[in-house]
């Protein structure tokens, strides 16, 4: 199992403004589920944001709820969590695949998306990877999403003003007033 310390992670970041995350979460595997949102809400309460948290069937219903959450403009961030482990079809593949996929896809849209989202050959893998006193994936899918909403407010585009100072005023005739 590939050890994390702490001194090679980047720093918590924190914000000025109101930020909102959104725990997307499966319980397929409800302790599993549940020591990943311990994790997850405790790095959220240190950086003092504010989260709430649903919950879906399975991980492949994690992207589209977040597709439709992010409709709502009410969330600066998400965090996926649930557990997928191998079984003895190739369903544990397509689940794995489609649900990260899916993931990657809004992310690529600038969706700052943290994914939490176990993908282990047995339950005691996940146990020990959602566990908030050893692996902390949760905590650090939380971390992930808040290192990508900074990084979004950073990268946000900026209105440039006109060269001369004026204002433009959208209209019939598209004014442009001093």
């Amino acid at each position: 199992m590939a050890e994390h310390k702490a001194e090679d992670s980047l720093p918590v970041p924190t914000f000025e403004r109101p930020t909102r995350v959104l725990l997307v979460v499966a319980p397929f595997y409800r302790h599993v589920a549940n020591a990943l949102t311990v994790g997850a809400t405790a790095v959220l309460r240190d950086a003092k944001v504010t989260w709430e948290t649903v919950e879906v069937p399975g991980a492949l219903e994690i992207p589209t709820t977040i597709a439709l959450a992010r409709r709502s403009g009410d969330w600066d961030g998400y965090v996926a969590l649930g557990c997928i482990v191998r079984g003895e079809t190739t369903h544990y593949d397509t689940v794995c695949n489609d649900s990260s996929r899916g993931l990657m896809m809004l992310g690529l849209e600038g969706v700052c998306i943290g994914n939490g989202i176990l993908t282990v050959e047995n339950h005691d893998q996940a146990e020990a990877r959602a566990n908030p006193e050893k692996m902390n994936k949760g905590g650090g899918a939380a971390e992930a999403c808040l290192h990508l909403i900074a990084l979004a407010r950073r990268f946000a585009p900026r209105a440039a003003p006109l060269p001369d100072g004026s204002i433009k005023v959208a209209g019939a005739d598209d004014r442009t007033i001093a």
